[in-house]
């Protein structure tokens, strides 16, 4: 049911802190004539050397879907770089049943963290919550859980943000067009995250006067993509916009104005897939922006399981605990920043 992953690391790192050290010991200051105005050194930070082995266990939904497989890619990834990780993968899936099984193997299993990206978080809430009770931090990615006590770190990214980003940048396109109709492409709609996105969406654009005037849900496919979009360009004569919040589902819904012809409109995409960015950068495309949905969130999943187990914190923070909560930003990538954004960007 699970793999194992453990690494060293290279010897290029380990040159790397050589070259660190010895430039530590070098400067052009005097040593003899100390600045009485500089701030004090903050201790050197060592949360990246080996320490306590760990044995981390991952659990995500099933990889059908290009940002969930970048999410346990990076996990992978991450958990690669200690030579003091250990990491159980559990096999990607949607099945409720299934995943809280895979949790309570990893209880059985006394492995030192648990990172969980539940298919449904409240699904998957009392079996966190039978880990935290089995002394095994659980470090929750994505999707919450209905209860704080489910958890001792939670990692997010910003839906609500999304929402408010995508509808701000369309505001600051159409400017002071108080009849431009706006269209959204959802994704499932039962889920909060969907419902978050929509939220912020609607209020961004209230803000500047405009609404959304129509608005169809998918199911975060290219197939339910495709298919929504062509019902949304039949129905509505006219458009000036829309947000498509998926990048996935996103390559049906281009497929689908490709089809209609149509080319009044401009799309803002969502997430942050590779090949939307590209179009982006193109400046040929239909697509003028995306609002990034970090696919990251796994791997730093991985790096707060390991500080927590190791009983460490951050560096660049006082607290000496790992935070309990951290939420991800929802930026813009427009042509003038893509090239930032490009190289972290999922494959759809």
């Amino acid at each position: 049911m699970f793999q194992s992953i453990s690494s060293r690391r290279t010897a290029a790192a380990l040159a790397g802190l050589a070259v660190f050290a010895l430039a530590s010991c070098t400067s052009n200051a005097p040593a003899d004539t100390p600045n009485a105005n500089a701030a004090p050194k903050a201790a050197a930070v060592e949360n990246d050397k080996p320490g306590k082995k760990v044995v981390i266990g991952f659990s995500a939904p099933a990889a059908d879907h290009g940002w969930m497989s970048a999410i346990t890619k990076a996990a992978k990834a991450e958990a690669g770089k200690y030579a003091d990780v250990e990491l159980k993968v559990a096999e990607g899936t949607n099945d409720v049943s299934l995943q809280i099984s895979q949790v309570e193997t990893f209880i059985n299993d006394k492995v030192d963290a648990i990172v969980l990206l539940p298919f449904d978080g409240a699904a998957l809430t009392p079996v966190a919550i039978k880990a935290m009770k089995a002394g095994i931090p659980v470090i929750n990615v994505d999707r919450e859980f209905d209860s704080p006590a489910a958890s001792r770190a939670t990692v997010l990214g910003d839906n609500y943000g999304m929402g408010v980003s995508a509808g701000e940048y369309i505001c600051t396109q159409l400017k002071d067009k108080k009849d431009a109709v706006v269209a959204e492409i959802a994704g499932i709609d039962s889920l909060p995250l969907t419902q978050d996105r929509s939220k912020g969406f609607t209020k961004a654009l209230g803000d500047c006067g405009l609404k959304v005037s129509n608005r169809v849900a998918a199911e975060f496919t290219v197939e339910s993509g495709e298919k929504v979009t062509s019902n949304l360009l039949q129905a509505a004569g006219k458009i000036d916009a829309i947000w498509n919040h998926d990048d996935d589902q996103g390559v049906g819904v281009m497929a689908a104005v490709k089809n209609s012809g149509r080319k009044e409109f401009f799309v803002v995409g969502g997430a942050g897939s590779a090949n939307v960015m590209r179009d982006i950068k193109s400046g040929t495309a239909l697509v003028k922006a995306t609002v990034i949905y970090p696919s990251t969130q796994g791997a730093d999943g991985i790096r707060m399981a390991r500080l927590i187990a190791q009983e460490k914190a951050f560096g660049d923070l006082v607290e000496v605990e790992v935070p309990k909560r951290i939420q991800l930003t929802a930026p813009v990538v427009t042509k003038d920043n893509v090239d930032k954004y490009l190289p972290t960007a999922f494959e759809s």
